[in-house]
This record gives structure tokens, C-alpha cells and sequence, in this order.
């Protein structure tokens, strides 16, 4: 252990289980402090047991203000500083233009993207205050490109790409960093939502000829929320195996 993240604070949404999950591990593993947020209670009170003294589990539902406002305050009331936050928290449909319900893309819109907002919004204040911090929002490579059979899910990560640049461009100064990463095919519960006759066919798309683990994308994300990254904002960082190379 190198203790990359020593003396730091991180908040991880949708960090109970998946890529979340195998984020909260290895910045516990390089010293930081980690606050585990979740609507999944049960799993992410496990996984905050198991990490012992280092993590807590606090419920968040990332399109609810005051959860995020409860979130910073168990932070801030214990003396602790933000540091590093990670909107990993996201939720996948399956859906066409034609075929979408305006209800069902309000609600993709809602978590994916109203959460993100609500998330920077949240800890900006702080961050500004120690002249320090590192964001990084996790998109998808259905952010780089049209998915038409994901047209929801596509349309949401599209925004966060663009709130990640806009919101670099605000923070800058203060130094702090916000970036996006887009994985492509990970092998977490969402991959698991891919009809069985689909996750085979977009998987022979991938030039690596693989999905790759949560923990691949796990290390990506614990360099940009490291000051080994120190002069990297507004970036896009695509681990994706080749998927998006055309």
C-alpha cells in the first residue's frame, strides 16, 4: 500500500456494490476515508463493516437534496474535510426514441444527471473552502457516441459530459478538479441487465475481446481522485477496451 489517497475524505455514490464497491476498496487501500452512499442499505452496511474504521455508509438517494445535504453534514460535523468525490451511482434502460415513455426518461435523467448536478452542488461549497479537490463522474462511452437502443442512458451521460466540462471551467480556480471517465462493458450488475443475446454480440464489438473488471476501472478513477493527476480537469478518460475506436 502507498497510501495515495493518505488524510483524504471521499464520498463514492452507488458504492455498495460493482464498480462502486471495488472504488470504496482500493481508495480504503491507499488511505482515505471513505463514505459509502447508496440506496442499497443492507449491502452497503456490509461492505462499510468489512472496510472496517476507514468507511461509513450513509443512505443517499442522489436526486434528493437533502440526502446530500445530510451526507456532507455527517462529514463536516466530524471534522472531516471532502475531498474527492465519486458520482458513480446510475441506472441503465433499455429503451428506443420511439419506444420511451417520457416517465422512464425522467427518471434515467433524474439519476444520471440530476444526481451528478446535485452531487457537485453539494460538495463545491467545501471544496472551495480548502482550496482543494478532485471530482470525477463516471459516464460511459454511451456519452462518446449514439446508442439507439440505450437512448435514455446515452442522452444522460452526454450531460454529464458536458456538466464535467462546464463545471471544470467554474472550478478551476478554486483547484479543483473535475473529470470524466467512460467505461464501456464492465462486468457489475449492469452488465448483467444486457439481454442474454445482446451482451455476447456487443462484447465481439470490443477489440480487446473482453468486458473488463470493476476493479480495471477502479484504479483508473483512484489516479484521477490522487494528486498524480494533479493537472488533469475537464478531461474525458475512456477505458473501454477499444469499444468506442470504431
Amino acid at each position: 500500500m502507498s497510501e495515495r489517497l493518505k488524510d483524504c475524505t471521499a464520498i463514492i455514490t452507488g458504492g455498495a456494490r460493482g464498480q462502486g464497491a471495488a472504488e470504496a476498496r482500493r481508495f480504503v487501500e491507499e488511505g482515505a476515508f471513505v463514505l459509502i452512499a447508496d440506496v442499497l442499505d443492507s449491502e452497503g452496511q456490509a461492505l462499510a463493516k468489512d472496510l472496517g474504521d476507514s468507511a461509513v455508509f450513509q443512505h443517499l438517494d442522489v436526486t434528493d437534496e437533502g440526502n446530500w445535504a445530510a451526507v456532507v453534514d455527517r462529514l463536516t460535523d466530524a471534522g472531516r474535510t471532502i475531498d474527492v468525490l465519486v458520482n458513480n451511482a446510475g441506472i441503465l434502460l433499455f429503451d428506443r426514441l420511439t419506444r420511451s415513455s417520457r416517465e422512464d426518461f425522467e427518471r434515467v435523467m433524474d439519476v444520471n444527471c440530476t444526481g451528478v448536478f446535485l452531487g457537485m452542488q453539494a460538495v463545491a461549497s467545501e471544496m472551495k473552502k480548502q482550496q482543494s479537490g478532485s471530482i470525477v463522474n463516471i459516464s460511459s462511452v454511451a456519452g462518446l457516441q449514439g446508442v439507439g437502443f440505450q437512448f435514455s442512458y446515452s442522452v444522460s451521460k452526454w450531460a454529464v459530459r458536458g456538466m464535467t466540462k462546464s463545471a471544470a471551467h467554474e472550478l478551476a480556480r478554486d483547484n479543483i478538479r473535475v473529470n470524466s471517465v467512460h467505461p464501456g462493458l464492465i462486468e457489475t450488475a449492469m452488465l448483467d441487465q444486457f439481454p442474454e443475446n445482446l451482451q455476447p454480440k456487443v462484447e465481439s464489438f470490443v477489440p480487446m475481446g473482453r468486458s473488463a473488471e470493476a476493479a480495471e476501472v477502479a484504479e483508473l478513477v483512484l489516479w484521477l481522485a490522487s494528486n498524480e493527476s494533479s493537472y488533469c480537469t475537464g478531461a474525458e478518460f475512456v477505458i473501454d477496451g477499444g469499444l468506442s475506436v470504431g
